[in-house]
């Protein structure tokens, strides 16, 4: 890949000399004042994992907060397109520590490029997280990345392949599996507690019929913002607030929408958590959608059924639909709904209710079986990479909630029942279906290892 990241025209963005002032200061030797050291009590700066963060706006600048909780790491730098993003983030970094040392690189190569930076945050859209996350593998960074994986599967193929390559840890963000609800319903579930699985309904975002989207208006990008590194490898059009603003998470160039990103990857992932199937796949998909008819292209509402080998069958709907299925959707908002021959488990980021009710007070004993146990999703990442130890995210889990989201994205699109082979991932005898799983990239980008 070393001739395969191109350089790209520099933004808009002006203020170089700060830029190069703020570059120049955080490369000299770091001083960490005392404070610093006595806030830590127990990491000497000298054994704190050095991270630098790739996109610090909504998500990022939330990842950006949580590691600088973290006594055992230290920010040394920060990426952004957006010149405001990356001096709001830097003066925040700075404030924590107390010195001026963190860099700001509006290239994320000059950050990858540091030989002081142990692991990279990449919080940007997922059309960059494979092409960001190749690179930082390659270069013997950790990887902590945002979820989705990517906007095709054939582009997190490949970056699974790189971390497996250079042996990097790879944490993914779908911090449920961090937390007590979904620890539980996934121990209940994979101790029969519930006895035999018959499906999971998932409630994700979305359902209601949209309000559509004020027309575009086209015009020159804002100084300060780069917006063809914004646009990276997906396809050139030109600039619009509309298409930069939250909206992008509906456009299918750089997502799938609440089916994927802006909901429904968080709880596809959790299916495979609690049904512990992060080495395999659905093998039949069916479903049907209805789509946005604006500068949004992507379903509003849907429902997919997905059926593993074993068994289960996972039926994923917006929460409009899950809540005309089943009356546990009217207990909260997104949520998870495991049904069993014993009982069931309705599960959310608020809580956990069961069926019988006794089993949401169930403590799984010690010869049962156990997931890893994290209850914090960047310190668990930090252990992994201390440890040398399999993260509870990995990138195995990674591609396989993505295959997912992109299975029940393209059986609907075809409108016919599609189905998989896990070993071979492609659809079977469908050369249709098998060509969606890849996408053509905006030269000079290329996702070559």
């Amino acid at each position: 890949m070393k001739s395969k990241m191109p350089p790209t025209p520099r933004s808009r963005v002006n203020r170089r000399d700060f830029l190069r002032a703020a570059t120049a200061a955080a490369v000299a030797p770091m001083i960490v004042p005392r404070h610093v050291v006595a806030r830590s009590q127990t990491t000497p700066p000298s054994d704190r994992i050095t991270i630098g963060h790739i996109g610090v706006g909504r998500m990022g600048g939330g990842h950006v907060r949580g590691f600088l909780k973290m006594p055992d790491a230290r920010i040394l730098a920060i990426s952004d397109v957006r010149l405001e993003t990356l001096e709001r983030a830097q003066g925040a970094v700075n404030q924590q520590y107390g010195d001026s040392n963190c860099a700001v690189h509006p290239d994320f190569r000059e950050l990858l490029a540091r030989p002081d930076i142990d692991a990279v945050v990449i919080a940007t859209g997922e059309r960059w997280h494979p092409l960001i996350g190749i690179e930082a593998a390659r270069r013997g960074k950790h990887i902590y990345c945002e979820k989705p994986l990517s906007v095709t599967l054939a582009e997190g193929l490949v970056l699974r392949e790189a971390v497996k390559k250079y042996g990097v840890v790879f944490q993914w963000g779908t911090q449920q599996r961090s937390s007590v609800n979904y620890r539980l319903t996934a121990e209940l579930v994979r101790n029969g507690y519930i006895g035999d699985v018959r499906n999971i309904m998932i409630g994700s975002a979305g359902g209601s019929p949209p309000k559509p989207e004020p027309p575009e208006t086209l015009k020159d990008p804002p100084a300060g913002f780069d917006y063809n590194q914004w646009l990276g490898p997906s396809p050139y059009v030109p600039y619009s607030d509309v298409r930069v603003s939250l909206t992008w998470l509906f456009i299918r160039d750089y997502g799938l929408g609440c089916l994927g990103g802006a909901w429904g990857i968080h709880d596809l992932d959790a299916a495979q958590f609690f049904f512990d199937t992060d080495d395999t796949t659905p093998t039949e998909i069916e479903g049907r959608a209805r789509y946005y008819e604006d500068i949004r292209d992507v379903p509003y509402s849907w429902t997919v059924e997905q059926k593993y080998a074993s068994g289960p069958t996972v039926i994923h709907m917006d929460l409009v639909t899950a809540k005309r299925r089943a009356k546990q959707f009217e207990l909260g908002g997104m949520a998870s709904l495991v049904t069993g021959s014993k009982g069931w488990i309705w599960v959310s980021r608020q809580g956990v209710k069961t069926e019988p009710e006794s089993l949401a007070q169930t403590v799984i004993g010690p010869n049962e079986k156990h997931v890893i146990f994290s209850d914090d999703h960047k310190q668990n990442f930090l252990d992994a990479i201390r440890k040398k130890a399999q993260p509870i995210s990995p990138i195995a889990a990674a591609v396989h909630a993505e295959t997912m989201c992109q299975q029940s994205a393209i059986a609907m699109q075809l409108q016919r029942k599609l189905r998989w082979d896990p070993k071979a991932e492609r659809f079977i005898n469908d050369e249709q279906a098998n060509r969606l799983l890849s996408r053509a990239i905006r030269a000079p980008w290329s996702y070559a290892l």
